[in-house]
């Protein structure tokens, strides 16, 4: 069979899966939210300052059932929840928020190179980060940084929706072209306003470049609140279309012929993956490769495109592999620490050349046989 009539198979069927992969699929899931909770085990007790896993569980259990600490404990009390948890349940949600956000852009695009970056998000983030921390960052307290990357995320991504819209409809090519373009704009703003900004000492500007570096260091309880609402909210609505965007694979006439609206559909999802990177770029930086290599290795794994089975575990393994990267990222240089974009950069470049020279085509899989562009 060639590779044009296995592109035009219905999904169900060019998905089907043997006993292994349907075995796979299902044991995947309570596998990786078993390792999840191990994971977050070990990103509360490791670190420069190692606290024991049973001081773990008796400090969290304290707090959630209103007792306070006391003993031995106390030492550890701050350590635990005012420091490591928000960290952990942050870089949780910014990880599974990446993971569906990919993995929807990629199905949308048609592109297996596509991430939650590609529209030019991180860069405008860093134009409202800087604005704000070399400007009147007084204003706004100490939520200023997170509120002025928010809105310029947003501002990007309506943007790049704007010009791809111009010529009436929003082609893969047209997006990716106006979202690289549109990155290169605001990496140049932000330079100008790095270089240009009276920081004495230079304090300023490298906040802000470990910031677009990536980071989950800024954690509080305060800062969990919009992305944990943001994600919660995204499950359930990207699952719900999931038979939708398995369509969309097959091209716009097939999903017409569904009963689909591919230009609406196109434009509901291209609109919430936008909101869901603004809110995790707000509280976490440009985190790369997250949202690239994860949704990409999961269909390898999977070997499907039905989004249904591809974004819960997509999810969870991303959700996993931030949280073992910004571990990483604590004890490489302990007692300082890296940027977690850093650790990323570092596993997914050579991760990526690997998967190209090992798979070959095969990298595009359960992605309609190829790229838009």
């Amino acid at each position: 069979m060639t590779r044009t009539e296995t592109a035009e198979r219905p999904a169900d069927q060019r998905d089907a899966a043997g006993p292994t992969e349907r075995l796979l699929a299902h044991g995947l899931v309570p596998l990786l939210v078993v390792l999840l909770m191990a994971s977050a085990a070990a990103g509360i007790g490791l670190g420069s300052f190692h606290v024991p896993l049973e001081a773990v569980g008796r400090v969290v259990a304290a707090h959630l059932g209103g007792d306070p600490v006391s003993g031995p404990d106390v030492r550890y009390d701050a350590i635990v929840w005012q420091i490591r948890l928000p960290r952990v349940l942050l870089g949780a949600l910014v990880g599974a928020g990446l993971g569906m956000v990919g993995t929807v852009l990629q199905t949308l695009l048609r592109n297996p190179l596509a991430d939650p970056f590609v529209l030019g998000t991180s860069y405008g983030a860093g134009v409202g980060a800087v604005s704000v921390t070399l400007g009147a960052s007084a204003l706004a307290g100490v939520y200023t940084l997170s509120a002025g990357a928010f809105v310029g995320a947003l501002a990007a991504t309506t943007v790049v929706f704007a010009v791809a819209q111009a010529h009436r409809g929003t082609g893969a090519a047209r997006l990716l072209l106006a979202g690289v373009a549109v990155s290169f704009v605001g990496q140049a703003i932000t330079n100008v306003l790095v270089l240009a900004g009276d920081d004495s000492g230079g304090q300023a500007a490298r906040a802000v470049l470990f910031w677009l570096l990536g980071g989950l260091g800024g954690a509080r309880w305060t800062s969990l609140t919009v992305v944990a609402v943001a994600t919660c909210l995204a499950v359930p609505f990207f699952l719900l279309r999931a038979r939708a965007l398995d369509a969309l694979l097959l091209g716009e006439q097939t999903a017409a012929s569904l009963g689909l609206r591919p230009s609406r559909l196109r434009t509901e999802l291209f609109v919430v993956t936008a909101l869901l990177t603004g809110a995790l770029v707000a509280v976490s930086g440009a985190i790369g490769f997250v949202g690239l290599m994860m949704p990409l290795f999961t269909r390898l794994l999977l070997r499907t495109s039905e989004n249904a089975r591809v974004l819960p575990v997509s999810a969870l393994l991303c959700a996993v592999f931030l949280l073992w990267a910004d571990l990483a990222a604590r004890m490489v240089i302990a007692p300082a620490e890296l940027p977690v974009g850093v650790v990323t950069a570092l596993c997914g470049g050579p991760v990526f050349l690997w998967l190209l020279v090992r798979r070959g085509n095969a990298a595009t899989t359960g992605l309609g046989g190829g790229g838009a562009l």
